[in-house]
């Protein structure tokens, strides 16, 4: 279009200089002065030449005039030139981090040559790990500062290298290799960049992150199929764990292709409601009936067919579905319960994850009142690895719940890194035994002590325990000889549907249990 333009303006004023050469050599073969002077003279009485001088100062004036606004189009251009600059360039870089964005990125798939390839190229993606805790814990104005310290570390640790972010808390660094470069260490480096702890208003905040790299030529001869594998690679390392640096494998492309099915399987499944709570009974040893049930999620694909909990509770953790899921099964067991006898308790569990939501016990009181259950009705299971996370705010969490009235049991007690001293910081009513334990307990004296000591320390402290997967005849007379208070397993009852806890008779599990000790 410049050049269009410029062309035209050549033309104009090669036509307007030849009228100009034309007009002027008419002027001198007819002496154009003399003959205008000498009409002039004879025709005084009109005052030609003083209206021809007026008409001279008003075109010179007027040239004036046209110079000084061709002057004020000239930068009126100028800043219009600079602020499309300005509009282009707010359009390829994040406002917040002044990054290019996701877009120039776009613009730089299309135009390979800009990234060198002399000895190949590494694609680095990176996604933070606990960023979500900040912007709920401290607000999205901090979470911002956060980004911004990123990436300055990004910026600092790759000064010649292409810096990207995405969106949210997702960044990609392009660097060009050199020679036989250790790609894992130099992933090391972006994470040892990103772990350092960062001081916002007094607080620190530990941000971890996890990445996953891809090679050209490698692993692929385009940049746009390798950021497709790096993401791969960097999904990977964050199922993996904290601060993890994982390189590109064909597998994980298939693996990433699962969860995107499974991810979209799921977010159709909790619209449909398709997820629903079955219900594990929780048997006091002593009076053999049962005292509660546990509610535990089950996905079931077609008739018979079930997706495992441990695939698809983690996955709804990390696409951020948690807390969606919790409250659909939530609300729906808390009516259920309405239809058990009274003493009967509900045991729900709760992810690690939701222990950083600091609302979390106003969301269940809200549903509990709604639906129209007692609070003492409820009974909340959480992890040691879910108060380890965090214990700070799982402390604040948990010390809302007891003061509201729910009881609180301690699940896969023996199996965490600080048992005791979680049950000297909280005040738990309940202790489950792990599975671990119990099947091997009647095998291994050691094991044996461990159990017996898990009890006498809830007799000690007052509170009850619950031996989990108790699964023949033995164990459950074991239990019983060694003062165990509350019993779960197949044994004494399978996950069922709502349907199935409404048929059950109590009495025959009492004779069945109190059969146990006849046979003794």
């Amino acid at each position: 279009m410049p050049s269009m333009h410029s062309n035209r303006a050549k033309w104009e004023a090669m036509v307007w200089l030849f009228v100009f050469a034309i007009i002027y050599g008419a002027a001198l073969f007819f002496n154009a002065h003399e003959a205008l002077d000498t009409y002039f003279r004879t025709h005084e009485h009109y005052d030609l030449d003083e209206i021809f001088t007026a008409l001279n100062i008003a075109g010179a004036l007027g040239l004036i005039y046209s110079v000084l606004r061709i002057k004020d189009m000239s930068r009126e251009i100028q800043r219009r030139l600079t602020a499309e600059k300005n509009v282009d360039w707010i359009a390829c870089h994040d406002s917040l981090t002044e990054l290019p964005n996701r877009r120039y990125l776009a613009s730089t798939l299309l135009k390979p040559q800009i990234i060198p390839c002399k000895d190949g190229t590494a694609i680095f993606s990176i996604d933070l790990d606990g960023f979500k805790k900040v912007n709920d814990l401290l607000g999205h104005d901090q979470g911002d500062r956060v980004l911004k310290v990123v990436a300055e570390r990004l910026t600092t640790t790759f000064p010649d290298d292409n810096v990207y972010r995405l969106g949210g808390d997702e960044f990609v660094v392009v660097i060009e290799r050199k020679g036989n470069q250790d790609l894992t260490a130099v992933g090391k480096r972006i994470v040892a960049a990103i772990s350092k702890p960062i001081t916002i208003n007094g607080a620190t905040v530990d941000i971890g992150s996890s990445v996953g790299f891809a090679r050209i030529p490698e692993d692929s001869s385009t940049l746009t199929e390798a950021i497709q594998y790096s993401d791969c690679a960097m999904y990977a390392a964050k199922t993996t764990g904290r601060n993890v640096v994982k390189a590109f494998l064909p597998a994980m492309q298939e693996e990433l292709l699962w969860r995107i099915q499974m991810e979209a399987d799921l977010k159709q499944a909790l619209k449909l409601k398709k997820i629903r709570p079955y219900y594990q009974p929780l048997v006091d040893l002593k009076t053999q009936q049962i005292v509660g049930y546990e509610a535990l999620a089950r996905w079931e694909t077609s008739p018979g067919k079930f997706v495992p909990p441990c695939e698809f509770i983690p996955l709804a953790e990390d696409a951020g579905l948690i807390v969606e899921l919790t409250e659909q099964l939530f609300r729906i067991a808390c009516q259920d319960a309405l239809s058990w006898a009274a003493h009967t308790v509900l045991s729900f569990n709760i992810s690690p994850v939701q222990l950083s939501d600091r609302l979390l016990g106003l969301r269940l009181l809200k549903i509990l009142g709604e639906v129209g259950l007692p609070v003492h009705r409820l009974e909340i299971e959480v992890t040691e690895s879910a108060l380890i996370n965090d214990a700070e705010t799982a402390r604040g969490v948990l010390d809302d719940l007891v003061k509201s009235g729910i009881n609180i049991a301690l699940d896969d007690f023996g199996t965490g890194y600080s048992s005791l001293s979680q049950l000297s910081s909280y005040k738990f009513n309940k202790i489950k035994i792990d599975r671990s334990f119990v099947a091997t307990f009647e095998d291994s004296d050691r094991q044996e002590k461990v159990v017996r000591a898990i009890i006498a320390l809830g007799v000690g402290l007052g509170v009850k325990i619950t031996a989990e997967g108790i699964e023949d005849e033995t164990q459950l007379r074991r239990l019983q000889d060694l003062g165990c208070d509350i019993g779960q397993g197949y044994l004494l009852g399978r996950p069922c549907p709502i349907e199935n806890t409404l048929r059950v008779a109590e009495p025959d599990l009492g004779e069945r249990v109190r059969g146990h000790h006849k046979r003794r």
